[in-house]
């Protein structure tokens, strides 16, 4: 099996950067993975991606250098295994904060006897090679999205999840449930006090702590905090900001500053 380079970075405490992709589009996708990240995330959640342009986007990402992923729209196992037989090579599960609920997560994401993963891999076949079947346990990512009070409170018991890589920081959401403003880069001691929570028990725990930015300095920042998996903003917000620059250049200003807001 198509080994997952992602989990080597990491036991190797490599940074790992990670695009984000909200428009449906293979073309955009293919162009993404051809960039230089480590990984490109096919966005099902906030993305405004349908299943069948999840796969052109997939099949985009596995023409690159890039290592596909997806983040499902939630922990419906039935939507894992559909992303997973398509060609995900990671997922990012959004609103995990019990154990049962990372339980559940990372058991859709795994085979007999380690989970309930049904079977019927299609084109993670022709990805991986006819030997995923037996080698997807080890290789496919698992990452948990921490989001509110409540996963803060089950921190723990979360990362002790078997079968869990890490934990994937929704900065936008963990915000607004603890400062009542949805601000990515916010600043407010509680967000900050949360965010080195996560990275002390990952530390602890030795798992992956990733994170979305709103910028390249912002994850260059990140990294060096700690984290292991940083999102440099998704393509929408990229776009945007290339526009505004290119045309505050054409009209002789200053380019303004990007934007905050991501997810």
């Amino acid at each position: 099996m198509r080994k997952n380079p992602l989990k080597a970075a990491f036991c190797q405490q490599q940074p790992i950067i990670n695009g984000w992709l909200a428009i449906p589009s293979g073309y955009s996708a293919e162009i993404a993975g051809h960039q230089g990240y480590d990984s490109v995330t096919v966005d099902m959640q906030h993305g405004m991606i349908d299943f069948a342009s999840a796969l052109s986007m997939l099949q985009a990402i596995s023409a690159t250098s890039a290592t596909p992923l997806a983040r499902v729209s939630n922990n419906d196992p039935a939507h894992i295994m559909r992303m997973l037989d398509a060609g995900a090579w990671g997922i990012i599960c959004p609103m995990i904060s019990t154990a049962q609920q990372a339980a559940q997560f990372v058991s859709a994401c795994r085979y007999p006897p380690l989970g309930n993963r049904s079977f019927g891999p299609a084109r993670a076949l022709l990805y991986g090679g006819k030997d995923y079947p037996q080698h997807a346990n080890e290789e496919i990512l698992t990452l948990a999205m921490i989001e509110t009070r409540e996963a803060l409170d089950n921190l723990d018991s979360i990362l002790d999840t078997n079968g869990l890589d890490g934990i994937f920081i929704g900065p936008n959401d963990l915000s607004l449930t603890l400062t009542g403003s949805a601000s990515a880069e916010s600043q407010h001691p509680a967000m900050l006090a949360a965010i080195e929570h996560v990275l002390n028990r990952c530390r602890a725990h030795k798992k992956l702590a990733g994170i979305f930015c709103t910028s390249g300095q912002a994850a260059a920042h990140r990294l060096t905090q700690g984290f292991h998996f940083v999102t440099p903003a998704n393509d929408v917000m990229q776009l945007g900001a290339a526009a505004r620059t290119a045309i505050a250049l054409t009209r002789g200003e200053t380019p303004p500053v990007s934007g905050s807001s991501g997810y």
